[in-house]
């Protein structure tokens, strides 16, 4: 698309990789599917739908050895349920936690 201006802060990345998430200050662990990511924000797929406000704890977890996990908590924007029944979340980054 000719003259398209990204209006975004970060270019969101499109990927395809394992995370799992927590709600924070839950130890119950959850499994899904990271399908974007960028520097401001990431969205994956749940097996169900989370309030927006949320405050979650999500560890992304790369096909490869070579680039390391990302672990982030992270506050839910928003859940959009899908044709399948999950879920797709949509979450802003707010820190990175370091190992």
């Amino acid at each position: 698309m000719l003259g398209y201006d990204e209006k975004r802060s970060y270019i969101r990345m499109e990927i395809d990789c394992d995370v799992t998430y927590k709600l924070a200050g839950s130890d119950e662990l959850h499994h899904g599917r990271c399908s974007t990511i960028s520097g401001a924000g990431v969205s994956f797929m749940a097996e169900r739908a989370f309030e927006p406000g949320k405050a979650m704890e999500i560890n992304v977890i790369p096909k490869n050895t070579v680039t390391p996990s990302m672990t982030a908590f992270v506050e839910v924007i928003r859940s959009t349920q899908q044709d399948d029944g999950s879920y797709e979340i949509a979450a802003s980054i707010k820190s990175i936690k370091a190992d």
